[in-house]
Parts: structure tokens; C-alpha cells; sequence
């Protein structure tokens, strides 16, 4: 997207070189300042996709706008953007070749047999420049027109052999097929080849394409074992997720009755495309009364959760004075039940109660 952004304004490869050398001009403010403002705008856009991520994105939308945002998602939106028209624009090619670990996983994964952008340099060489009506006798096809070099969008030299910095593109493929024709020589002095090829046609023979190979083979089978896992966790996900987070401070609060009172904060998460109601109890607490901020104290509450969305809510554990006694210790452990009202599945998930030491 950054290259198409910077091709509409500046131009193909050659035509950035060209004006990168030019003198400063109008022409060359705008082009490079229309390059740069809609990369910052690509990269803004960019950087508050991974912020909304995180948060309501209308909500948060209206709060950039009216500067009411948190002073957090200012700041990840400043590093998102900032990494994205660093990274992605003005040092493309660095990350590519420095940071970027495909080039090294794909060196790790070809042999001879791979296909690869390769140069046949016992058909190019010896290179040199070439004139009309001259004799092609004692030479090679290539006339050192640079147009591989020109076109690559790495910068590399692909005459030099196989390099991290190629990211087959063919690119340079299609730029010496264009000089061939235009010189009368057979395409294909740059193609896609294989190491084993290239060397037997050094040797004036061929060497056929070798597709079913065992790093072939393995490399299907892990391809197929990873779509399995990923179809196998997607088939048993979970379409409720329920979170407990216990009060810390204070860790329980004694009541003028005698009872002790623990907080929670209780967060359900709704998977499914559909609104779900939920009801919320203990387990293994003998004698505790559960109360839900925002709900009548004297009834059963039921929780509405609307769907893929996370409703988090505020309760209050009691345990009255007659039941501490049949606490072991100060920490007992107990479950908080969430019941899904509308197919009667549960979740569960274990916390703590905490009272005196005994």
C-alpha cells in the first residue's frame, strides 16, 4: 500500500531516483509532501485499528474527536502510527532485509530442486553492451542494461546470484523478457529455475522439476496438522468466558452484625451473535449471600449480556457470623457459578474468600 501510495505520487522506481536527484522545486514539495501526508494518513488509520481493537470503536471514535480520550489511547496511538510510517515507509527495505524473518525462514526451506528467481549465467555471460547488427559470437545474451537492478524493489542484483534480499518477485523476470525481445534473443535469461537446473545447464543437459519430494511432503503434512489444530480448537472455543478478579484492598470488611463481606469484580464475556442471560451463584461457601450492584439485594438477579460483547459486574460475597465457624482458615477456597439461562450450561471459576485469621 505504501509503495502504491508512493508510486501514484512520485512515480515507477525510476522516476523516484530521478527525482530524488533533482533540485528542490515546487513540483518536487508536492509530490513528496502529497507522499508523506498520505502515508501519515495510512499509518493513523492503521495505528487506531489496533487501538479500537481493544475498546468500543464508535465510543472511542467520538472521544479522539472531542480530545476525551484516554490519555493511554493517545499514546498507542502515537506508537502504532509512528511504527507504521517509520517501518512501513521511510525504511521499508531495511525492515525487509534487517528485521523481517521470512527471508531467512525461506532460506531454511529451499533446496536445489526450489523455484527460484535465478539469473543463467552460462547463457548471460560474458556481458557486455551490445550494438545493433553486431555479431553475437564469444558473448552472452546479457547486454548489462541494468534494467533487472532498476525494476527490483530491493535494490539487489539478482546477476549475483540467490539473495536474502530477493523476495521473488519476478519483477526483474519481466524487465529482462521486455530487452530480450527488444535485442532478438530467446526470453528466459532470468526465469524461474532450480539450482539443480541451472547447474546441468551449465553443462549443456536439463534437469526435470522434482515436485513430490520428501521436504515437499513435509512440509504439506505440517501445513495439514496446523488446519487440523486450528479447526479443533475452533470447533471446542468456548463461547463463554467468565474472569474473577478478587478485591485486594481491603482484603474483606467485618460488618456491626458480625458477617464478613468480600468484593468482586466479575467480568462474562458472550461469544455468540446472540443476546444471553445469565445468572450468577456460588458454590463451596456454606451460608453466603451474593449481591449484584445494581440489582434488587432481595431477588435472583439475571445478567443480560448482549452478543460478542463483555459485561462486567460489581459483587458483594457475605458470609454471616454463625458460618465463620465453619471456616478451616482465614483463606477458603470456593467457586463463583455462572449459569447460562437459556441452554442451562455452566461456567466456573475459582477464587477466595478471606476472613479473620482462626
Amino acid at each position: 500500500l505504501m509503495i502504491a501510495v508512493e508510486r501514484f505520487w512520485q512515480g515507477d522506481r525510476n522516476a523516484r531516483m530521478r527525482l530524488d536527484k533533482a533540485p528542490w522545486t515546487l513540483d518536487k514539495v508536492w509530490r513528496k509532501g502529497g507522499t508523506h501526508l498520505s502515508w501519515l494518513l495510512i499509518s493513523v488509520t492503521t495505528g487506531g485499528a489496533f487501538v479500537f481493537y481493544f475498546r468500543d470503536a464508535p465510543t472511542l471514535m467520538a472521544e479522539f474527536l472531542t480530545f476525551d480520550a484516554p490519555a493511554i489511547a493517545y499514546i498507542f496511538l502515537g506508537i502504532f502510527s509512528a511504527t507504521t510510517y517509520l517501518l512501513g515507509g521511510i525504511a521499508r527495505e531495511q525492515v525487509c532485509t534487517y528485521m523481517c524473518p521470512w527471508p531467512r525462514i525461506q532460506g531454511a526451506m529451499f533446496d536445489h530442486h526450489s523455484l527460484l528467481v535465478t539469473y543463467r549465467d552460462w547463457r548471460g555471460e560474458k556481458r557486455g553492451s551490445h550494438k545493433k547488427d553486431e555479431s553475437w559470437e564469444g558473448r552472452g545474451d546479457c547486454i548489462d542494461c541494468m534494467q533487472c537492478v532498476a525494476v527490483c524493489p530491493a535494490g539487489i542484483d539478482i546477476r549475483d546470484g540467490a539473495q536474502l534480499e530477493c523476495i521473488q518477485c519476478a519483477l526483474c523476470i519481466d524487465a529482462c523478457n521486455s530487452i530480450m525481445d527488444k535485442v532478438g534473443r530467446p526470453r528466459g535469461l532470468i526465469a524461474y529455475d532450480t539450482f539443480d537446473n541451472l547447474e546441468a545447464g551449465a553443462r549443456g543437459k536439463t534437469s526435470p522439476v522434482k515436485l513430490l519430494r520428501p521436504r515437499v511432503l513435509l512440509y504439506v503434512a505440517l501445513i495439514v496438522l496446523v488446519m487440523l489444530i486450528m479447526l479443533v480448537a475452533l470447533w471446542n472455543r468456548s463461547v463463554l468466558d467468565v474472569n474473577v478478579l478478587r478485591d485486594r484492598n481491603p482484603l474483606f470488611v467485618a460488618l456491626s452484625d458480625g458477617s464478613i463481606r468480600n468484593g468482586y469484580t466479575i467480568k462474562i464475556l458472550n461469544k455468540r451473535q446472540e443476546e444471553r442471560s445469565f445468572r450468577v451463584g456460588t458454590e463451596g461457601l456454606l451460608g453466603a449471600t451474593l449481591r449484584v450492584v445494581g440489582f434488587d439485594k432481595d431477588t435472583d438477579p439475571t445478567v443480560t449480556v448482549l452478543p460478542d460483547d463483555l459485561r462486567a459486574l460489581r459483587i458483594y460475597v457475605t458470609l454471616p457470623k454463625e458460618s465463620l465457624s465453619n471456616l478451616k482458615s482465614g483463606v477458603t477456597d470456593f467457586k463463583f457459578i455462572v449459569t447460562d439461562l437459556n441452554d442451562d450450561s455452566t461456567v466456573s471459576n475459582d477464587t477466595t474468600f478471606r476472613s479473620p485469621a482462626r
